[in-house]
């Protein structure tokens, strides 16, 4: 017989690139484990190449990820990696099925997100899946200027939680980090000419 816990959910998918993860994820996350036996954090951008939008790899953001949870909640989260297929009937289909294989057809699948901007719309696209909608969180935190801010040397630490600011000092002596910071600066030149 399966056990009933008192959570609302058997698992809550968390969909999102985390590059990187900052404390609004985290914030996300932890509320999810209070709804959800199990947080399945559905990886995007998970291809083999690095650039500056998709700096690390889905593993090094499962450990960047798991970095900041106790040994009790991180057998309690969940990982797949959902690859960029630039169609969202492919994509949509691509997440249902990578899910698939981590729950069991009884389990209560629900999603977990909030209508951020108009790049959030595919928290619609999973209409089967309950939706636990949360507003904004931690100040409406975005990972792109946080980003920005690594590739000019600068780890915002009031922007993340311990583990992944551990994380990015480790990657900044990494041979991936300079090559990073040089496509950046040359994007950011591009920019400014235009």
């Amino acid at each position: 017989m399966k056990y009933k816990s008192d959570h609302e959910f058997d698992y809550l998918v968390f969909i999102g690139r985390f590059q990187p993860f900052h404390l609004a994820h985290m914030q996300t996350v932890e509320i999810a484990l209070q709804h959800s036996e199990n947080v399945i954090l559905a990886l995007g951008s998970a291809q083999d190449e690095r650039n500056i939008k998709n700096p690390f790899s889905a593993l090094e953001r499962e450990q960047m990820i798991l970095s900041n949870f106790s040994e009790a909640d991180q057998k309690r989260i969940h990982f797949v990696h959902v690859i960029d297929v630039y169609n969202d009937v492919k994509w949509v289909k691509l997440v249902k099925a990578l899910v698939g294989d981590l729950v069991q057809a009884s389990d209560n699948v629900g999603l977990i997100g909030h209508f951020k901007d108009d790049s959030s719309y595919y928290l619609q696209l999973f209409p089967e899946w309950k939706m636990l909608e949360l507003d904004s969180l931690v100040g409406a935190m975005s990972a792109t200027p946080l980003r920005e801010a690594y590739y000019r040397g600068e780890i915002r630490e009031t922007e993340f939680p311990a583990g992944t600011v551990n994380f990015l000092r480790q990657f900044q002596n990494t041979a991936y980090y300079p090559q990073l910071q040089a496509k950046f600066e040359q994007q950011d030149k591009t920019n400014l000419t235009v």
